[in-house]
Formats: C-alpha cells, sequence, structure tokens
C-alpha cells in the first residue's frame, strides 16, 4: 500500500498534516506526497480571493455545485494516481468519495468513477494489457453516519482526521463540509474529537 497526498494549492495544510498523521498511525513507511499547482483553477479551496461559504445548518446547502468545488480535481488526482499505481505495480486505487452526504460535486459520482475505469482500460500500459486498474470507492454510496459508524468499528484514528475548508488552529463548523461531518457524528451517536470553533 502506498498512500498518496496532494498539495494542490490548497488554502491550508492542515489536510497533509492530517494525512501525515493518519500515515503514520498505521506506521506505513512510504508516503507519496507530490505538488500540484491549482491555484490558477477558480474555486474557493485554491484561491484566497474567493470566501468559503459559512452555513448556519446542513439545510442551507443548496443543489448547485458550489464554488467549492476545484474543477476537474479528482480525474487530475486520479490520473496522478494511475500513473503511481503502475509505477508500484498496484492493480487498484483506493479513494474516499461520497455521493451521498456530499457538497454536490460532479466527479464524486459513481458514474464518474465508471466512466475513468473504462479511461484507464484504454489508456494505461496495464488496461492495454489486459489487468487494468480498478477504482475502489468503499464508502461512495454510504451515508456520513454510516461511515462514521464503521470507522469507530474499525478503530479508525477519526481524531486525527481534517475535514474543514477553512483550515484554523479549529475547524470552523460553519462550512458545508463540517457542517456534513457535525451531522454524520451526531446522526451516527458519537461525538466528533475533532475541535471546532
Amino acid at each position: 500500500m502506498v498512500p498518496l497526498t496532494i498539495r494542490y494549492g490548497q488554502r491550508h495544510v492542515r489536510e497533509l498534516d492530517a494525512a501525515k498523521a493518519v500515515v503514520k498511525h498505521y506506521g506505513l513507511t512510504k508516503h507519496v506526497v507530490m505538488d500540484l499547482n491549482l491555484t490558477s483553477f477558480r474555486s474557493a479551496l485554491t484561491r484566497m480571493d474567493i470566501a468559503v461559504p459559512k452555513r448556519g445548518s446542513t439545510a442551507e446547502i443548496g443543489d448547485d455545485i458550489p464554488i467549492t468545488y476545484v474543477p476537474a480535481r479528482n480525474i487530475i488526482f486520479l490520473s496522478i494516481a494511475a500513473g503511481l499505481a503502475e509505477s508500484v505495480d498496484a492493480d487498484r486505487i483506493f479513494i474516499g468519495a461520497n455521493a451521498i452526504d456530499y457538497s454536490g460535486y460532479p466527479d464524486c459520482r459513481p458514474e464518474f468513477f465508471r466512466a475513468f475505469e473504462t479511461v484507464l482500460n484504454v489508456g494505461t500500459k496495464a488496461g492495454v494489457e489486459g489487468s487494468p486498474i480498478k477504482i475502489e470507492h468503499p464508502i461512495l454510496s454510504s451515508t456520513k453516519a454510516d461511515i462514521v459508524r464503521l470507522g469507530k468499528k474499525l478503530k479508525a484514528p477519526l481524531a486525527l482526521t481534517w475535514s474543514c475548508y477553512q483550515g484554523g488552529e479549529k475547524a470552523c463548523g460553519k462550512c458545508d463540509s463540517c457542517l456534513i461531518r457535525l451531522k454524520g457524528f451526531e446522526d451516527a451517536g458519537y461525538k466528533d474529537e475533532c475541535q471546532y470553533e
């Protein structure tokens, strides 16, 4: 297993620090951290001149694709992951995307992953030679509450993870990601150990 974390010009390093902490928790010796500058992409996650929306509750999250969407991010990330997978002779990529309790990003939907596997089948050496790389998305169709319950059952270090779009000393508790995370913990019957403002 080779964890991959991408520093893509996001507005903070908290999620990078969280990824490193999780890798350390599991005692993994190899962790690829790759630099990629997406700051020219129009998104509140990559541009400091675009504010991250803050809301009072998940009921205020609309159906439109929000300004926190980073254009084509999962397409780019999965392309990089596929190159790494071929380089280390891995036959699958795992991604923690979710299509149930999420912000409406188009690259977090089942049809996207099916289409991208087709791309990998025809666009990689592994695919052309008959050993295509599979994309595993084990929590894609789970609610956030189900994800929290599974994490607790597996004794996953949820306290080490980071979801907030802001990246302060404590999570803001008002961005879409914080609100969805908090609701997931509440619906699962657990208190989130992450500290909030």
